[in-house]
C-alpha cells in the first residue's frame, strides 16, 4: 500500500477518479440504508454526476492545494451521507437543511444517536483519517505537491461539467411534483433531492380567506351535523387534567408478556372508562412538543419544521384560552427545561398562565431529560392539590418523559422480568421503560383519588408519538413484534396510540371505536367540559359524536399520506402510485379514494393558511 502510494500511479489515476470512486462507495452505503437497496447503473447516475461537478468546479478554481480541497470536499459528503443515515435511522425520515435549525437539540438526544451508530457506517470515515495521516508526512509532502498541480485539460473539465449539469436536471425537474417525499429523494437521487430542497421555494400557497370557515371545513371531512351532542357538558365545571405519555403505543393496552400484565393500571383504565383503540398520531419534526400544540389547538403541524419554531410567533386559539374564558387556571408540567424544543415560546403562544420544568422539579432520579415520572406525578400531584384549596377549577397538562427512547431504564426501576428472547433488544428495553412509567402513572391516579381530584377532575391520557420505529428494528426485533402483533409490524401499528378519558363517577366502561386523531382530541373534550366551539376554527371533531373521519398526515408518514374509516393510504409521487394499508376496525372492505386524498390535502392547506394568518404575538403585545 505504501509503495503504491508514493509511487506516480496515484498521479495518474488522479483526483478526479479516485475521490468519485470513493464517494460513490459511500453512495452506495447509503442507498442501502435509505431505499434497501444498493446502487445501480442507474443509480450511479443519479449521484456521481452531482459529484462530478463539484469536481470540475475543484479542476477549474482550485489552483493552489487542490488535493486538500478534494479531501475537504470528501469529507463534507461523507458527513451528510453520514447525518442523513443517522437522522434517518431515528426518525424514518430524509432530513433537508430545514432540519438544521433543530441541530442544538442533538446533544440532548445523544444517548439515542449513539446507539443508532453501527460499526459498518464507520469505514465510509477510512479514507479521510487514512489521507489526514498521510498529508502531515514529509515523505509525501512531495508527491501531493505534484498531485495537486496536475492538470486535466479544460475542454474535458467543461464537457464533463456540462453533462453532468444535464444528467442533474434530468433528475430532478420531472420528478418537482412528487408528494411523497423518501419517493422524490430516490427519483432524483439524494445529493440533488438536498440541493433541490435548499433552493426551492417553501411558500404556502394561502387559501383565501372565505374558505376559512368551520362550515367549509366540515364540509371537507364530511361531518354530519349535531343539534343536541351527546355528553354535553358531562364534566362542565370539573378540573381538567390531561396527561400526555411518552412513546406509548396503543399495543400495549392488554399485552401480556407471557401471561403478565405489562401496564397494568392503564389497562384498568381503558377498560373502566371511554378508550378510544383506533386513535393516531399526527406529530412532526417536534414530536413531543408538536403532541402538545396540537392537542391544545386542534390545528395541523407545520409543513416544515416543528410547530413550537414555526408557529410560536402567533397568537393561537387554544384549549388554554378557552379554559381561561371559562374562569380556569391553566398551567403545563414537564421535568425538562423549558428551552428544549423552545417550550417557553410555545406555551408564551398558546396562553399557558403558568409552566413548571426542571427548575421546579429538580433533578433527583434522573431518566432520560430529567427527573424520573415518579417525581414528576408526586410534585404534580402537591401542586394540583394547592390548586384545588384555592377554590379556582384548573386545567393542567402534563408531560411524561421517562420512556424516552433509547429506553434506557436504570436497573433498580425495573418492574417486570423479561423473557430471554427479549432481553438486549429495543422492543425489551422499551416494554421495560413502559412498565415503569405505567407504575408512576398508577402512583398519581392513587394520589388524585386519596385528595378527591379524582371525583372533581376530567382526567385525558393520550401517547404522544410511536415509540419503536420501524427502520431502528433489526431482524431479530421484527420477529419479537410479529410475536407481539401476530401480523408483520407495520406502519398503522406504529402511529397507533391510546385515548382514555376518566373521571370518578363521570365515566363507565366503553369503548369508542371511531377513528381519531390527536387533531380531535380538544373538540371531544370540550364537549365534554361544555365549552362552545361556535366561534373556535378547528380542524378536528368530537369523537363523541362523529362516527365518520378523515386524518391527514405528514413528516412521519410522506406528505398527500392520510388515514380514512378503512384504510391507511401512504403518497407515492401522487394517488396513482400510493399504497393503502386496510385498517383493522374497517368493516366495509372499502380503500382509500383520491376524492379523499384530494380532501386531505386540501384540509392541510387550510390549517396552514388559517394559522399563518393569526394575529403576530408581538402586535397583540403593543
Amino acid at each position: 500500500m505504501k509503495a503504491w502510494l508514493s509511487s506516480d500511479r496515484l498521479l495518474h489515476f488522479r483526483p478526479f477518479l479516485f475521490f468519485s470512486v470513493m464517494l460513490l462507495l459511500k453512495s452506495y452505503v447509503a442507498w442501502i440504508i435509505l431505499f434497501d437497496e444498493g446502487l445501480t447503473w442507474q443509480t450511479m447516475l443519479k449521484e456521481l454526476p452531482f459529484i462530478w461537478m463539484l469536481f470540475c468546479l475543484i479542476e477549474w478554481f482550485a489552483s493552489k492545494r487542490k488535493l486538500a480541497v478534494y479531501l475537504w470536499v470528501n469529507l463534507l459528503i461523507t458527513l451528510l451521507f453520514f447525518s442523513l443515515i443517522m437522522y434517518y435511522k431515528y426518525y424514518g425520515v430524509i432530513p433537508t437543511y430545514h432540519t438544521l435549525r433543530q441541530v442544538n437539540q442533538v446533544t440532548a438526544v445523544k444517548k439515542s444517536v449513539f446507539k443508532l451508530v453501527d460499526p459498518y457506517y464507520l469505514p465510509v470515515f477510512m479514507d479521510i483519517l487514512v489521507f489526514g495521516f498521510l498529508m502531515f508526512r514529509r515523505k509525501q509532502q512531495k508527491l501531493w505537491k505534484r498531485i495537486s498541480t496536475a492538470r486535466i485539460s479544460k475542454g474535458v473539465v467543461a464537457l464533463v461539467f456540462a453533462v453532468s449539469l444535464m444528467i442533474c436536471l434530468s433528475d430532478v425537474l420531472p420528478n418537482r411534483a412528487s408528494l411523497n417525499e423518501h419517493v422524490k429523494a430516490e427519483q432524483m437521487g439524494i445529493l440533488n433531492y438536498e440541493v433541490y430542497t435548499l433552493l426551492s421555494k417553501d411558500k404556502v400557497d394561502l387559501a383565501d380567506p372565505t374558505e376559512l370557515t368551520q362550515e367549509h371545513i366540515d364540509e371537507l371531512k364530511e361531518l354530519t351535523p349535531v343539534d343536541q351532542p351527546a355528553y354535553w357538558g358531562a364534566a362542565k365545571g370539573r378540573n381538567l387534567i390531561i396527561i400526555q405519555l411518552e412513546s406509548f403505543q396503543n399495543f400495549l393496552i392488554n399485552y401480556k408478556l407471557d401471561g403478565r400484565e405489562v401496564t397494568p393500571n392503564l389497562n384498568r383504565l381503558a377498560s373502566g372508562n371511554y378508550y378510544f383503540p383506533n386513535f393516531y398520531q399526527q406529530v412532526g419534526q417536534g414530536n413531543t412538543s408538536d403532541a402538545e400544540f396540537i392537542t391544545n389547538t386542534s390545528y395541523y403541524i407545520p409543513p416544515r419544521g416543528p410547530a413550537s419554531q414555526e408557529y410560536v410567533g402567533k397568537v393561537l386559539p387554544s384549549l388554554p384560552r378557552l379554559m381561561q374564558a371559562a374562569g380556569y387556571s391553566t398551567s403545563t408540567f414537564h421535568t425538562n427545561v423549558v428551552e428544549f424544543w423552545n417550550r417557553g415560546e410555545l406555551y408564551a403562544a398558546l396562553g399557558f398562565e403558568k409552566y413548571y420544568d426542571q427548575a421546579f422539579f429538580g433533578s433527583d432520579d434522573p431518566i432520560a431529560f430529567g427527573s424520573s415520572d415518579e417525581i414528576l406525578y408526586k410534585k404534580t400531584a402537591a401542586e394540583l392539590k394547592k390548586k384545588q384549596q384555592s377554590g379556582q377549577p384548573f386545567y393542567a397538562h402534563i408531560i411524561s418523559q421517562s420512556a424516552h427512547h433509547p429506553f434506557d431504564l436504570p436497573e433498580e426501576k425495573d418492574r417486570i422480568t423479561l423473557p430471554e428472547r427479549f432481553e438486549r433488544t429495543m422492543v425489551g428495553d422499551y416494554l421495560r421503560s413502559q412498565a415503569y412509567a405505567d407504575y408512576a402513572l398508577g402512583q398519581f391516579i392513587d394520589e388524585l383519588k386519596k385528595s378527591g381530584l379524582w371525583d372533581t377532575s376530567l382526567v385525558v391520557l393520550y401517547g404522544d408519538h410511536r415509540g419503536i420505529p420501524m427502520n431502528q428494528l433489526t431482524h431479530g426485533e421484527k420477529k419479537l413484534m410479529a410475536e407481539i402483533f401476530g401480523v408483520e409490524y407495520g406502519y398503522k401499528d406504529m402511529i397507533n396510540i391510546p385515548l382514555i378519558i376518566a373521571g370518578g363517577g363521570l365515566t363507565t366502561p366503553q369503548t369508542f371505536p371511531a377513528l381519531g386523531g390527536q387533531v380531535d382530541t380538544l373538540p371531544t373534550v370540550a364537549n365534554l367540559m361544555g365549552i362552545s366551539l361556535d366561534q373556535y376554527v378547528h380542524f378536528g371533531q368530537d369523537l363523541l359524536n362523529q362516527s365518520s373521519n378523515l386524518l391527514p398526515q405528514r413528516y412521519y408518514l410522506p406528505s398527500g399520506s392520510f388515514m380514512s374509516d378503512d384504510a391507511l393510504f401512504l403518497s407515492g409521487s401522487g394517488f396513482a402510485d400510493g399504497k393503502e394499508y386496510p385498517l383493522v376496525s374497517s368493516q366495509s372492505g372499502r380503500m382509500a379514494t383520491e376524492e379523499e386524498f384530494s380532501r386531505a390535502l386540501k384540509l392541510l392547506n387550510l390549517s396552514d393558511s388559517y394559522v399563518l394568518q393569526l394575529p403576530d404575538r408581538e402586535d397583540a403585545d403593543k
